[in-house]
């Protein structure tokens, strides 16, 4: 394993990012502004966690003082499989973006992707998704994450395409008892 956690000062709450590569995210910005605008005293750090090495690398940062994580590719299923318990969006998705832990050291998991982005879209750019059709480009973590949202939202087509067709029609055979969903080449 190549993460290095680094353990806060004893009154600082110890957050992260997590992925591979991970060097883009902007959480770290976006949190510590949150934080500092709320007045919380936090420390948000961005790990480079390769696949497979999550397990040991959530070892890592809990003994760190770390109390939850974002997680983004290629390990949010990954993630989702180490929780001991998920929300019911990530059970759906099979796929999970935020994980933190309990008081006896227990992994939970959510999965946000889908309710973040229906939120952009209907709030923040006021568009109305009922009887569209939305083109999806990807069929891994984030992408499983957005399905049943954006079918909930009354789209009359959801279109999934990938570089891999194969998985792109493994995910919509997956999601297609929630409305129709299509694979586009």
């Amino acid at each position: 394993m190549n993460a290095r956690f680094s353990a806060p000062p004893d009154d600082q709450l110890y957050y992260c990012v997590v992925g591979s590569p991970v060097a883009h995210s902007k959480s770290p910005q976006i949190h510590q502004a949150f934080a500092t605008q709320f007045g919380i005293d936090l420390v948000y750090d961005r790990v480079e966690v390769k696949s497979g090495d999550l397990a040991s690398a959530l070892a890592s940062f809990r003994e760190c003082g770390g109390r939850g994580l974002n997680v983004t590719l290629p390990l949010k299923e990954e993630a989702f499989a180490l929780g001991a318990t998920s929300t019911e969006r990530a059970r759906v998705a099979g796929a999970a973006n935020t994980v933190w832990f309990d008081e006896a050291g227990q992994i939970h998991t959510d999965n946000t992707d889908g309710v973040g982005l229906l939120r952009d879209l209907t709030v923040n750019r006021r568009l109305s998704l009922e009887g569209s059709t939305v083109l999806l480009l990807g069929a891994g973590g984030a992408a499983r994450g957005v399905m049943l949202p954006l079918l909930q939202a009354g789209l009359s087509e959801l279109r999934v395409s990938n570089r891999s067709p194969e998985k792109a029609a493994a995910l919509a055979s997956d999601f297609s008892i929630h409305g129709r969903v299509t694979v586009t080449p």
